[in-house]
C-alpha cells in the first residue's frame, strides 16, 4: 500500500536586482546583472532542463521582479555579458598558464575548472537559450513545470508609499509587464522585502479616510497568492471560518462570514503549515508564510548546509583573477588559512545533504498530519541569487532536492498557487504591518540614515498625480513625456536605495543613484509643463532619458491618477 500524501511542498525562489542598466561595472551597477546571469540563473536554468530531460516531475516557484525581467530582456545587457563571461574565461585561462609556471598543480586543475565553467555558461547563454533567459523560463511555465511569480515593477517598499496610485501603479505596472514577457496573468506575487500593510484610517487628513490593505490591490490585478515572513503569519491571528461556497474570480471558493470571531476567541494561532486567506480580499487572495524550520537548514550559521567545509568560500578571491580557488575548510579558520576548493567531494556533500534535506520535508509534513489529522503545506522560500552566487553548489543542491521530492511519497511537489488550489485556505487571517526586515518592522527602510529619501518620494507621488489630473488623455510627445516621468518616479521609489544605504553595501552609490532618478523626474515635469511644441534641446533631453531608463515599454502614466480614500483601488481609466 503506498504511502498517503501528508501534504504539499513548494521552493519560493525570489529574483531580484536593482535597475543597474548603464548604471555603472564594477563593483557596483550592470556586473551585478551580469554576475548573477553567470552565476545563478544560468546554472539555475541549466539544472531545471536536465530534470526536464530526464522525465522529472518537478515543481517549483520562481520569482522575477519586472525590473529584473526588463533586464534580462534587454538586448545590451545580454551584449554586454557575453563581453563577462567571455573576459571570465579568458582570466582564468591566463591563472592556468600562471599557475603552471608555479608548479601549483592543484591550482592548475582548478584554473581548467573555473575556464570549463565559463565556457559552458556562455554556450548555454548563446546556444541553448538563443541569448534569452526569460524566454527559456517561459517554456517551463508553459509546460507547467515551474510557476513564475511577479512583484512590484521596481520593488517599491509599498507600506511607505503615501499615495494609493503609486502602489497601484507599482503593481499594475508590474502585472503588465508579466503579462507582456510570459504571455499570461501571473497568479503569485512576491511583495518588495516582504512588506505588507493592513488596512488603515489615515489620520493625517480631514476627515481621516481609510486605506485599503495591501491585499486588496492584489484582489485588483487578479493575484492569488503573496508570501509572507515566519513571523507576520504567527504573529496574525485567525479572525474567520470560511462558511460555504461561492462563485467567485477563481471559481468556486469558500465564503467568509460576514462577521468575524472575536481574536480571543481564535482557536489556534497563526501557521506556516497552511495558507489563510487575507484581510480585506478574503476569498479571492491567500498568505504563504515562510516555513522557518526549512530555512535554517539553509541559512542557519551553526547548522546550514552552505557552512560545510567542503563547498567553496564565498569571501576569498585570487588577487589577480577575482577566481575563488578555496574551500570553506571549517567555521573558525581564517581566510588566509583555508583549503583549495575540490569540485569532487563538494559534489558527494551536495548530495547527501540533499537527500537529507527531501526526508526533513517528508518528515515534518508527516509530523504536521499526525499532529492535525490534515494535510499541511511548506513554502521554503529563499533568494535565487543565494544559490550558485554565495553558494557555489546550492544550485546542484535545488536540483538534487527537487529530484528527490519528485519521487517521495507522502510529498506533493507543487507550485504557489497549485497549493492555494488544491489545499485551499478554510480562514481569514488579519496579517500585522510587517516585513522580513530587522525588528520585522520597517525600520531597514526608515531610519536615521534614510530619512531624507521619503519626503522626496512622496513629494513625487503628488506631482506624478497632479500631472495625470492635468492630463488626463496626453498623445503624442507630452504623453512620452509622462510616460517617462513615471518610469522614473517608479525608479526612485526602489527599495534598493534605502536598503544599500543603511546596510552600507553600497550607500555612495544608492544615493548618487536616487539623487540621479529624483533629478531626471523633476527635469521631466519641467518639459510636461512647457506650453507649445518642445523644442530641439528639450526633445533632445527626452530622447536621452528614455534611451538610458527604458523599462516597462508599455508604461500607463493614468495608472498613477489619485486614488486615495477609495473603497477600491481599482482604476477609473
Amino acid at each position: 500500500m503506498s504511502e498517503p500524501i501528508h501534504g504539499a511542498f513548494t521552493f519560493v525562489l525570489h529574483s531580484h536586482l536593482p535597475y543597474a542598466r548603464q548604471a555603472g561595472m564594477w563593483p557596483h551597477g550592470e556586473e551585478w546583472v551580469h554576475e548573477a546571469m553567470a552565476e545563478t540563473y544560468l546554472p539555475l536554468l541549466d539544472a531545471l532542463y536536465e530534470l526536464r530531460a530526464d522525465g522529472v516531475p518537478f515543481r517549483l516557484t520562481i520569482g522575477i521582479t519586472p525590473i529584473l525581467a526588463e533586464q534580462l530582456g534587454d538586448a545590451l545587457i545580454a551584449e554586454h555579458f557575453i563581453h563577462y563571461a567571455s573576459e571570465r574565461a579568458a582570466w582564468a585561462a591566463a591563472d592556468i598558464t600562471r599557475f603552471e609556471e608555479a608548479g601549483d598543480l592543484d591550482m592548475v586543475a582548478l584554473a581548467r575548472f573555473y575556464h570549463q565553467w565559463y565556457a559552458r555558461k556562455l554556450t548555454s547563454f548563446r546556444d541553448n537559450y538563443g541569448r534569452n533567459v526569460l524566454a527559456a523560463f517561459k517554456v517551463l511555465q508553459d509546460e507547467g513545470l515551474i510557476e513564475i511569480a511577479t512583484s512590484a515593477a521596481t520593488h517599491g517598499y509599498l507600506p511607505l508609499l503615501a499615495r494609493d496610485s503609486s502602489i497601484y501603479g507599482q503593481i499594475a505596472t508590474g502585472v503588465a509587464t508579466y503579462k507582456r514577457w510570459f504571455d499570461r496573468d501571473p497568479k503569485a506575487i512576491w511583495l518588495p522585502e516582504c512588506a505588507y500593510r493592513p488596512a488603515v484610517l489615515d489620520a493625517t487628513v480631514d476627515p481621516p479616510i481609510r486605506r485599503p490593505g495591501i491585499e486588496s490591490f492584489l484582489a485588483d490585478q487578479g493575484i492569488r497568492v503573496f508570501f509572507s515572513e515566519t513571523h507576520t503569519v504567527e504573529g496574525g491571528l485567525p479572525v474567520g471560518k470560511a462558511a460555504g461556497d461561492a462563485i467567485g474570480p477563481y471559481g468556486v471558493t469558500p465564503r467568509v462570514e460576514a462577521t468575524p470571531l472575536n481574536p480571543t476567541e481564535a482557536s489556534e494561532p497563526g501557521t506556516t503549515y497552511r495558507p489563510y486567506w487575507v484581510g480585506d480580499a478574503a476569498g479571492q487572495v491567500a498568505v504563504l508564510g515562510r516555513n522557518n524550520r526549512t530555512g535554517q537548514q539553509v541559512w542557519s550559521g551553526e547548522h546550514g548546509y552552505p557552512g560545510d567545509g567542503a563547498y567553496r568560500e564565498f569571501h576569498r578571491k585570487d588577487a589577480i583573477s577575482g577566481m575563488q580557488y578555496w574551500s570553506v575548510t571549517g567555521p573558525r579558520v581564517d581566510l588566509g588559512d583555508k583549503a583549495p576548493y575540490d569540485p569532487e567531494l563538494a559534489a558527494e556533500k551536495v548530495e547527501g545533504h540533499a537527500r537529507h534535506f527531501a526526508g526533513l520535508v517528508h518528515d515534518l509534513l508527516k509530523e504536521y498530519r499526525d499532529e492535525t489529522g490534515a494535510p499541511g503545506v511548506i513554502s521554503s522560500a529563499y533568494d535565487t541569487e543565494l544559490f550558485g552566487h554565495w553558494w557555489f553548489e546550492g544550485v546542484a543542491w535545488l536540483k538534487g532536492v527537487l529530484r528527490e521530492l519528485a519521487a517521495m511519497p507522502g510529498v506533493d511537489l507543487t507550485t504557489a498557487s497549485g497549493i492555494v488550489t488544491d489545499y485551499p485556505p478554510d480562514r481569514v487571517v488579519n496579517l500585522p504591518e510587517s516585513s522580513w526586515g530587522a525588528g520585522g518592522d520597517h525600520s531597514t527602510w526608515m531610519n536615521d540614515e534614510t530619512a531624507f529619501v521619503w519626503p522626496k518620494i512622496h513629494a513625487a507621488e503628488r506631482t506624478m498625480e497632479a500631472l495625470t489630473a492635468a492630463n488626463p488623455d496626453a498623445t503624442g510627445v507630452r504623453r512620452e513625456v509622462l510616460e517617462q516621468a513615471a518610469r522614473e518616479l517608479l525608479l526612485l521609489q526602489s527599495s534598493d536605495w534605502p536598503f544599500l544605504i543603511t546596510t552600507g553595501q553600497a550607500k555612495e552609490y544608492a544615493i548618487e543613484r536616487f539623487n540621479d532618478h529624483l533629478a531626471r523626474f523633476e527635469s521631466l515635469v519641467a518639459l510636461a509643463g512647457v506650453d507649445g511644441e518642445l523644442t530641439d534641446e528639450q526633445l533632445e533631453l527626452l530622447a536621452n532619458l528614455e534611451e538610458r531608463d527604458n523599462p516597462f515599454a508599455d508604461i500607463d502614466y493614468r495608472n498613477f491618477a489619485e486614488r486615495q480614500g477609495e473603497s477600491s483601488p481599482r482604476s477609473a481609466t
